[in-house]
């Protein structure tokens, strides 16, 4: 250690020397980061690193480098310049850092708050996976509701939808999350890690974040004097998907800026059951840029990006005596003829289909003022969701959804005695939400604005970490009276004149709705670090959620999702109390994970079908009319009381340095406690709760390689889904799914030139390799089917068989060199 030089803005510089601990030859290529500043250098062939311009104060240092376990330590500036680091080879990632809910940037085991993250290289690792939510759904605690290959929705201990904030850098997204038949509206080259609160997150994101968050998180500056790039290219075997994308980035004197440019696209997926699945093609294309500062001040983001998708929509029609996939080529909708081959392998879309488009521009901000140092997150979306299901009339959509939205999140970050590190703040949200020209009407126009203020409290006393905090979150409704001329033969059409409650042919679909929710939330939790090999933490969360505009008002049908949505004004909000315990313990040869945990929740919102006079499903048309041929199932929102306990074991055996095996077990049960009095059995369990899975990994790595091939790997997967019983048989909504296993395997190295440098990554996985015919219980398209079903045929869409992908990334350095360090 030395002591500090300041420059002329009194900030300090950081060098040293990354070694590997085994034989002491330096390391190149690892990463050296301060996530709080989003500074990060790389170090040279010799191992040496630079970090110019940082701040005074105390921060946390990350090094991070393939294969090798990660180190994060607290460096105060103003005393420190030099600083010298072994890391010892080790797939195990020991000082994981996260920034996610937290006041500042907190090693993971440090965390009282139940999380997972994920970096680039399991990323890349996982590339069979059509979009970003798939490629975490396997991890401990998460899973996804699924429709078809690119939709996925996530789940965190069986809460998903409007339970579950998804964000991107820390800008929660917004586009109409209580929908069923559309993804998360983010292109998945542009993500560069993945954080998981698992649990109430209310404290520090507000409503909805009552199951958790996940954060997606954009690639980190470059190092200072860098233009980096890469071209990177996907090919799925199953669907034929191409997955291309275009990556640039520079950092000149502090001057940051980077694009990514994306286009995938991919025919309908196929299984042996089926064959191919009509109406799961889709195409997508993504832009996005950046561009910021870094200085002594702080630093500060503009990030602009569009997401445009579209997908076929599934509806799971068959031919009665061939089975095959049928399609509606008339609004009538008297015949349907069986899908030609030629359509089932192509990559155009069929005129039946969504179209989802996002335009985000967001600012992220980091102001040293003082002694602390001020946040500001700011962000703009537009989510416009059309879905077009008039064969006759292609360019008339049925649903047609433009939802605006504001984002502000300002909060400050300080030491209160020097050791108590404090944030307070405020946070929420303005919404618009307008309905284009259409023909069905599930939710209204509406007007929506979120205001919570919050603390959070964090203290070290020796080996026990302590944090809380408490947040009283506000939000306010205003939705809009909406009526429909019904005058048209096939569908109707939103009423704009005068006069509507006395005008033929003009019904209303909503009335006016002013609703205010509010309500406390709050957490506090504790790790106790015996050793650096062991270590419990406990945490109790108090949750906050008002319902969703679609569970207060709907009243119409989302073709996509072949559902008649009917809402209850009358609800209250949702809280929760979840309380969470974890052991865990890293040795050299042998590392385990037990964590428990256990929600209760009041006033839980979920559907269920209705059932018509005969006990049969309720069938009904666009306009809510009974007809038993109707394309809608009608389904409402009811209340109740709920729990949900589960929990994840873990466990890697270490056999030598380069081969480990792993092993996973998630266990989630979602029971409904009801209002009152006996529950019948029908009822007992809440809707769509994933059942066990186990997951286990032989896993080889070897990342000196052979010549020019570096980071080498290879693994094989085996996975275990059980039978769900557990399942909401009521009415019809749910029904038994079967367990399955699911092989995998993947391979993948790195090829340098003679200088050592990174030409080309190469990515194979194969999923399902046993081509196995399953549902998971999770899949919407598990109902997928006709009204009347042959006796022994298995109903609805199977999921996707065998698929073997390929990823290539070749990197390139525009880079003005100077000699090596």
């Amino acid at each position: 250690m030395a002591k500090v030089t300041p420059d002329d803005a009194g900030n300090s510089t950081l060098t040293g020397i990354v070694t590997d601990k085994a034989d002491s030859t330096s390391l190149p290529g690892v990463t050296v980061s301060i996530p709080d500043l989003h500074i990060g250098a790389a170090t040279s062939t010799k191992g040496r690193y630079v970090l110019n311009h940082v701040p005074k104060g105390v921060y946390l240092v990350q090094f991070s480098y393939v294969g090798y376990a990660t180190i994060s330590l607290k460096v105060d500036f103003s005393t420190t310049t030099v600083l010298n680091i072994q890391l010892k080879a080790s797939t195990i990632e020991t000082g994981e850092v996260v920034i996610t809910g937290v006041s500042k940037a907190t090693e993971i085991k440090r965390n009282p708050v139940p999380m997972i993250a994920v970096g680039k290289t399991y990323i890349d690792e996982h590339s069979a996976s059509g979009n970003v939510i798939d490629e975490i759904a396997a991890l401990p605690g998460v899973s996804a509701v699924t429709t078809g290959p690119n939709v996925s929705k996530p789940f965190i201990h069986g809460l998903g939808y409007n339970r579950v904030v998804t964000a991107e850098d820390g800008i929660r997204q917004e586009g109409q999350q209580w929908g069923d038949e559309h993804g998360i509206e983010v292109d998945q080259n542009s993500i560069d890690r993945v954080e998981v609160i698992k649990g109430p997150a209310s404290l520090t994101f507000g409503s909805d974040a009552i199951g958790g968050v996940v954060n997606l998180i954009t690639a980190p500056p470059v190092p200072e004097g860098s233009i980096l790039g890469s071209v990177q290219s996907t090919y799925g075997t199953n669907n034929d998907l191409i997955n291309s994308s275009f990556k640039l980035q520079g950092n000149q004197n502090g001057l940051v800026w980077g694009t990514v440019i994306s286009e995938k696209q991919a025919k309908d997926y196929q299984d042996q059951h089926d064959g191919r699945v009509f109406g799961t093609n889709f195409k997508e294309e993504d832009a996005r840029a950046m561009i910021g500062l870094n200085k002594s001040w702080g630093y500060s983001y503009l990030n602009a990006s569009i997401f445009d998708d579209e997908q076929a929509i599934p509806d799971g029609s068959r031919d009665s005596l061939t089975r095959q996939f049928t399609q509606q080529i008339t609004d009538a909708d008297t015949y349907r003829p069986i899908v030609p081959q030629s359509e089932l392998n192509s990559y155009a879309l069929p005129t039946l289909h969504q179209h989802v488009q996002l335009y985000r521009i967001y600012d992220n901000s980091k102001f040293i003022l003082g002694s602390g140092n001020l946040q500001v997150n700011l962000g703009y979306q537009y989510s416009h969701r059309r879905e077009y299901t008039h064969p006759e009339d292609a360019d008339v959509p049925g649903l047609n959804l433009q939802l605006t939205t504001y984002t502000y999140d300002v909060k400050y970050d300080f030491n209160i005695a020097k050791t108590y590190e404090t944030t307070i703040g405020v946070n929420g949200m303005y919404q618009n939400n307008t309905l284009g020209y259409s023909t069905d009407f599930p939710i209204p126009a509406y007007h929506q604005f979120d205001i919570g203020p919050f603390f959070v409290v964090k203290k070290t006393f020796g080996k026990l970490d302590i944090s809380g905090g408490a947040r009283y979150d506000t939000r306010s409704f205003t939705g809009k009276a909406a009526y429909i001329d019904t005058a048209r033969q096939y569908y109707p059409t939103l009423y704009t004149g005068a006069n509507p409650t006395t005008t033929p042919n003009v019904a209303q679909q909503f009335s006016a709705l002013n609703k205010t929710f509010s309500g406390v939330s709050g957490s506090l939790g504790a790790t106790y670090n015996f050793s650096d090999a062991f270590l419990l933490k406990g945490n109790v969360a108090r949750g906050f959620r008002a319902p969703s505009i679609a569970e207060l008002s709907a009243n119409g049908p989302d073709p996509g999702s072949q559902i008649y949505h009917v809402g209850n004004s009358s609800f209250k909000p949702e809280f929760s109390v979840q309380e969470d315990i974890g052991a865990f313990l890293t040795l050299p040869t042998v590392s385990a994970s037990v964590e428990v945990y256990s929600n209760h929740i009041q006033n839980y919102i979920f559907q269920e079908q209705l059932l018509d006079a005969n006990g049969n499903p309720e069938r009904v048309d666009a306009d809510g009319a009974n007809d038993p041929n109707g394309e809608y199932s009608k389904f409402s929102y009811v209340q109740s009381k709920a729990r949900i306990n589960g929990g994840e074991f873990s466990l890697d055996l270490h056999f030598v340095p380069w081969l480990h095996f792993e092993n996973s077990l998630t266990l989630t049960q979602g029971i409904n406690l009801g209002t009152g009095g006996t529950v019948p059995d029908s009822l007992k369990y809440l809707p769509f709760i994933p059942p066990l899975h186990t997951h286990s990994e032989l896993r080889a790595a070897y990342n000196k390689g052979f010549g020019i091939f570096k980071d080498m790997y290879a693994f094989a997967g085996f996975d275990h889904y059980d039978a769900q019983n557990h399942f909401f048989s009521a009415y019809g909504t749910e029904t038994y799914t079967a367990g399955y296993n699911l092989l995998s395997a993947g391979i993948g190295t790195h090829v340098v030139n003679a200088k050592g440098k990174n030409v080309l990554e190469i990515f194979i996985e194969g999923t399902n390799l046993a081509n196995v015919n399953y549902q998971s219980n999770m899949s919407r398209l598990k109902y997928f089917d006709n009204a009347v079903v042959p006796p022994g045929v298995q109903p609805g869409i199977f999921n996707m068989g065998r698929n073997i992908s390929f990823k290539v990334i070749v990197p390139f350095d525009l880079s003005k060199h100077t000699a090596d360090m």
